[in-house]
Formats: structure tokens, sequence, C-alpha cells
């Protein structure tokens, strides 16, 4: 296949120029990593040092980053309730990497790459916990739609519980497009789906490039990507109950990929 270069997939939509990411996991990731603009550490008042909170006055100061106690009530106000767990950190927006920086880290560790697309997910809970498989699996990256989906937002970090700071993740305008430069770039595409004609995950070659699409609740993969795909699979599953959700059976099927790319090493 030809070895053409995908366009540039980064977002069209304007950013917002800062972020508060809450929670002592996110926090305390989004210090190990990096790899945003950090303007302040925020810690509620009366909150006592050590264990966690020691360990990111310490992460803080190897940053550089400034760390002011505040009441805890400002912190309630500023994450509209959110469990903050006493912490939050002012940071610029989520630095959204493209497609073409993926396949470069798969080459880079000498991996076939695996990807998660995600099509249209909307709720943070699932996207968050999909994300968080996907970096406790290596995968080299995650593709979202620009629109109507759950973007990288600061409940999708907590969520995730940091786990998108270690991530490469892309906002892309067009789906269908972006699976189309990737099967270009010889990546298998298996859409992930509850239904009986798929064909059971365990029979499906796992050392091979592969992009995952797991589909929203309810609709699933859309007819568009799932028609696009080199294959569909399906968990198979032996109880009473018709299906897992989203982010439950696509983790399930991240792990069992990179198991089975383990195994065969």
């Amino acid at each position: 296949m030809p070895r053409t270069k995908p366009a540039p997939s980064r977002p069209s939509t304007p950013q917002r120029s800062h972020e508060l990411l809450y929670g002592r996991n996110a926090v305390r990731e989004a210090l190990r990593a990096r790899r945003r603009r950090i303007r302040r550490l925020l810690i509620a008042e009366g909150v006592r040092e050590g264990g966690p909170i020691t360990e990111l006055l310490a992460l803080a100061r190897t940053a550089g980053v400034r760390v002011e106690r505040v009441p805890r009530q400002q912190l309630d106000q500023r994450t509209e309730g959110a469990n903050h767990q006493g912490v939050a950190l002012e940071t610029g927006p989520y630095p959204y990497a493209d497609v073409e920086e993926m396949l470069a880290l798969a080459q880079q560790r000498g991996d076939d790459a695996l990807l998660l697309v995600l099509d249209h997910l909307q709720d943070p809970q699932n996207v968050g916990t999909l994300l968080r498989t996907a970096e406790a699996v290596g995968a080299h990256g995650v593709i979202l739609p620009a629109r109507r989906t759950a973007g990288i937002t600061p409940a999708v970090v907590n969520a995730s519980a940091g786990a998108v700071e270690h991530l490469l993740i892309a906002e892309v305008p067009n789906l269908a497009q972006v699976i189309e430069r990737l099967k270009q770039r010889q990546i298998w595409i298996a859409a992930l789906e509850d239904d009986p004609r798929a064909q059971d995950l365990d029979a499906q070659r796992a050392d091979l490039p592969l992009a995952l699409i797991v589909g929203a609740e309810g609709p699933g993969v859309s007819r568009l990507l799932r028609e696009r795909s080199d294959f569909v699979l399906r968990l198979p599953m032996a109880g009473q109950i018709a299906s897992l959700n989203a982010a439950v059976a696509g983790s399930i099927a991240l792990y069992l990929l990179w198991r089975r790319r383990q195994q065969a090493r």
C-alpha cells in the first residue's frame, strides 16, 4: 500500500486558554508528565501535609510551580462541587497530538501500532476509563472526533486518574477520513460490536498494526465506520446479560489484545 502522510489532525475548534485540574491523582500525573504549561498548585486550607500532599509539593517544587493555600470553598466553587480532594492545578489547555506522532511512537518502540478510536462517546466517566486502560496497556494513541464527544476536560482527566497526561490523543474533524488514512498506512481497523455475526476477539490475530474502534452507549459504532472496518469483533460471553457497557467492553478488548501481543513475543 502507498505510504502517504496523513493530514494534521489537530482540532480546528478554539481551546480554552487555561484549565483547572482537580483530584490528587490527576494533579500528580500532570505534574509528573510536565506536558502542560502549569501556573500554580492550589491546596485547600486545613489539608495536612504528609503522604500524597507531600509528594505533590515535592513535584511542584521540582517543576518550579507556585503553591498557594486557598479556602476550601473556593475550590468547591471553581470545580463546581466536584470531588477535588483538597487540591487543584491551574494549567494551560490539554496538548493534543496528531496521528503521525502516534505512528512514530510505535515505530520508535519497535511495536506494531495499537490505537484506540472513540466513536462519539459522550460520558466523561466512560471516556476516562477507556483512556486509563489505553495508557495502562501502552497504546500508542487515542483518536477522538472533535464534535459530539467528551473531549479532554478536567472531568475526563480526573476520571482517567491522570492517565491522559501520559497519552498521545488527537481530536480530528472527520473520523472516517482518518480511518482511510490509517488503512493507507497499513493499519488494520477493527470495530468492537455486540453482534452475533461478529468474529470472537479470541480468534483475531493480535500481532498486527491495529486501530480498535469503540462506539457510544446505545448506538455503538456508526455505520460509516463499521463499513470502513476490516473486521468486526465481539467479546464472547456466557452469562444472561446481553452486553457490557462501552468502557468495560473496550477496556477488556484492549487488555486482551495487549496480553496476546506480550505472549506472542
